[in-house]
């Protein structure tokens, strides 16, 4: 049985450019169960990445330091 926090209700990732790489994550499962649904916005029905909530939030603080950043 699924309940309704952990049914996911995906939000497109600010950081997603307008160019079509979007990227959607589940932030309301992932309070519930620890884990972050993470999928890509082109395909809703294909698969989910569940990432460990405390991997993701060090992916997304590496993220606003720039450390994904390539060098011109």
């Amino acid at each position: 049985m699924t309940s309704e926090s952990t049914t996911p209700q995906w939000v497109k990732s600010s950081y997603s450019d307008n160019g079509g790489s979007c990227v959607e994550w589940a932030p309301r499962t992932a309070s519930a169960t620890g884990i972050v649904p993470v999928r890509d916005s082109k395909n809703p029905g294909g698969p989910a990445l569940g990432v460990p909530a405390t991997a993701f939030a060090a992916f997304v603080a590496g993220v606003k330091a720039g450390g994904f950043d390539t060098a011109a």
